[in-house]
């Protein structure tokens, strides 16, 4: 009994502190809201200004470039294979080089062509012999056939002795035109032997850089051998693929330029850069266009022509063709880095003449250069933020330097719409 009262009044005595303390903190509870909200109110209001650089908006003529994955490839390629068959007894030139048209690149063991031009001359010899002792009988055959008509007339030859003088006159004819065909056909077999014999000497049909020997010098070779290969590399071609609507904007652009895309005549200058980002330093042009669509792909290939004087550039290389396939009139542009990415949303930081700073969402157009075309958001003369922007909230106070676009991209990373 005795501890029942006390567990009672320890309870009693816990409550009242309880409801004491409750009581003590909800008559706290204003001054602590008023003293909370005072203090964030002048901080928000009295927050220091943030330094920003700036750029300003820009409206000018833009122009708008296609680029195309390209692979380079010789402008002449000539695969080099003997007419005859033999065993390869020399290779006359250094594997990569330049080589001239007719410089002599293999050998093939000559003697056995020499032997048959030997042959083919003693041939026409004979021929030539047989032809001359032919012509000798047939003019014999026509003294006799002319002087025995007058006596065969007068009756003081028969007439049978006259037939057969007509009839041997008419075979040393025949035998003529016989040996005189031996005699072309000699002829026609010694300069065919005489080719054999020159060919035997392999010669490059092109200017240009011979590459890899695929044959070994004493390897018996033929006309279905590859020897090795000549491409002319100065100009050289540079093939891609282009869609259906970057063609028409391409021959709409060439045609403004005053060339013409279908027939190899265009004036409009291409850039090539090369694998390492080396933009080459000549400018190239279109050489080729397919004659159809892939329907596959839905692209069409095209070549272009770049200048290759040092020879530097060699087939089976990768690099980038760009073309200016529109000039977009009066564009408004921001320099890439400006633009940021809010979940499919493109903003740009403004600098408004409050000195305060502005979210603005923005339309893109085409990337021209490091800039963005806007279609909507902006207008010229605005003033967008390039650097601090990760800082920066709406409506925040800012102290707006501006700066060129040049120097915006010098101090910044243009990778474009983050």
């Amino acid at each position: 009994m005795q501890a029942l009262k006390l567990w009672v009044t320890r309870n009693r005595n816990s409550r009242g502190m309880c409801l004491s303390t409750l009581s003590l903190a909800l008559m706290s509870l204003p001054t602590l809201l008023v003293t909370a909200c005072g203090d964030r109110t002048p901080a928000a209001v009295h927050s220091e200004p943030l330094f920003v650089d700036v750029v300003r908006v820009r409206q000018a003529d833009a122009s708008l470039t296609g680029t195309w994955v390209g692979t380079l490839d010789g402008f002449v390629n000539v695969q080099i294979q003997p007419h005859v068959s033999g065993y390869l007894v020399s290779q006359n030139y250094h594997e990569g080089s330049p080589v001239a048209k007719d410089q002599v690149l293999f050998e093939i063991d000559p003697r056995p062509f020499q032997a048959a031009v030997d042959e083919a001359e003693a041939q026409l010899k004979q021929a030539k012999g047989q032809l001359a002792q032919a012509q000798s009988q047939q003019s014999l055959a026509q003294i006799n056939l002319k002087r025995d008509t007058p006596l065969a007339q007068a009756r003081a030859v028969s007439q049978s002795q006259l037939e057969n003088e007509k009839q041997q006159a008419e075979q040393a004819d025949a035998a003529v035109v016989a040996a005189d065909a031996a005699v072309s056909a000699a002829d026609a077999s010694l300069t065919n032997a005489k080719l054999n014999l020159e060919f035997t000497r392999v010669c490059s049909l092109v200017d240009g850089v011979a590459g890899q020997a695929m044959t070994q010098v004493g390897n018996l070779v033929g006309p279905d051998s590859l020897l090795t290969s000549v491409s002319r590399l100065n100009p050289i071609k540079v093939y891609f693929s282009i869609s259906d609507t970057e063609y028409l904007d391409l021959v709409d652009r060439t045609h403004d330029t005053g060339g013409d895309l279908l027939s190899g005549h265009s004036t409009l200058p291409l850039t090539l850069t090369l694998a390492n980002g080396t933009v080459w330093p000549y400018k190239g042009h279109i050489a080729f266009v397919d004659r159809q669509m892939n329907q596959q792909t839905g692209a069409i290939r095209l070549a272009a022509s770049f200048p290759n004087p040092d020879n530097l550039l060699r087939p089976g290389q990768f690099g980038r063709v760009t073309a200016e396939t529109e000039i977009r009139q009066n564009a408004i542009l921001v320099p890439q880095m400006t633009v940021e990415d809010l979940q499919g949303t493109k903003q740009v930081y403004v600098a408004g003449p409050d000195n305060l700073v502005h979210i603005v969402d923005v339309t893109l157009g085409p990337e021209a250069g490091n800039d963005w075309i806007i279609t909507s958001g902006l207008s010229r003369d605005q003033l967008v933020i390039t650097s601090n922007v990760q800082k920066l909230r709406d409506g925040a106070p800012i102290h707006a330097r501006e700066i060129s676009e040049q120097a915006a991209i010098e101090t910044s990373s243009p990778t474009g719409a983050r």
